[in-house]
């Protein structure tokens, strides 16, 4: 795609951005050669990671179906990439039209695109700002205009944790934006393992990180149980993607670890 006007002109076109290659994987039209490029390589280690990302999606999807059904009508998607087909407050809204939806992202190209496409609905929000600053994100003013910190929030960060190394103490920004919500709140994650995981696997993590200038730390399932400090687990845990409560009508997926990532919700105490 060549470069238009929803590309902010601070955008180095030729870097590949993660935000861009999701967008690729998931067939969306806001992405570079060079995006593509490092995509493709990286499908020749691990062919499954289209899939991968449309079953992230579905997680996200079922995330903020149990958090609505649960009273929650105020989201807050941080490290919500480039808007490309069935985000946040399109099932949110759905569910309840009153619904209000803050999107969080430290892509530009994912931000100016964000707001392009949410131009008249005042329910719905995207600024930019990186989750290694998450006192800047509680205070932003587009985000308070929005999110009532009083009442129950749904926090989802989904495939944006393993983006962040040990050096940011990711522990410590989950607990900043933990001790923001009120008691109620659910927080969702997603976040990519080597558990179980063959060597091909490792070396596509390896072979994205030489290249893309936001490397990802995969973590092990009690690295990534240690987030939940301060919520309650629900049912049915920690457990691999594909099998966070799915849709009955879903296929069982035979081998949910192919997928290389955990999920789980928890409640605020």
């Amino acid at each position: 795609m060549q470069r238009g006007e929803w590309v902010p002109p601070e955008v180095d076109t030729e870097v590949p951005s993660i935000a861009r290659m999701w967008d690729y994987f998931l067939g969306g039209a806001h992405n570079f050669a060079i995006d593509r490029q490092v995509a493709e390589q990286a499908i020749k280690f691990k062919p499954d990671l289209p899939e991968l990302a449309r079953q992230v999606r579905a997680f996200l999807h079922r995330a903020v179906g149990f958090m609505s059904d649960a009273g929650i009508d105020q989201f807050i998607d941080i490290g919500s990439g480039i808007p490309t087909y069935g985000n946040v407050h399109e099932k949110a809204q759905q569910l309840n039209p009153e619904a209000r939806i803050v999107y969080v992202d430290h892509d530009p190209v994912a931000v100016a695109h964000g707001k392009s496409i949410l131009r008249g609905n005042d329910r719905v929000a995207t600024v930019l700002h990186d989750l290694r600053d998450p006192e800047a994100i509680v205070v932003e003013p587009a985000l308070r205009r929005l999110i009532d910190f009083d009442r129950p929030v749904g926090l989802l960060l989904v495939a944006v944790l393993h983006f962040v190394f040990d050096e940011y103490d990711p522990k410590g920004i989950v607990a900043t934006l933990r001790d923001a919500l009120a008691p109620g709140s659910y927080l969702a994650i997603q976040h990519a393992t080597p558990d179980e995981q063959p060597e091909i696997a490792l070396q596509m993590l390896e072979y994205v990180n030489s290249q893309s200038p936001d490397p990802m730390r995969w973590r092990t399932k009690a690295e990534i149980t240690d987030f939940f400090e301060g919520f309650t687990i629900v049912e049915p845990g920690v457990v691999f993607l594909s099998q966070w409560r799915p849709d009955p009508h879903d296929e069982v997926e035979k081998n949910p670890e192919r997928f290389a990532s955990y999920t789980a919700i928890g409640r605020k105490k």
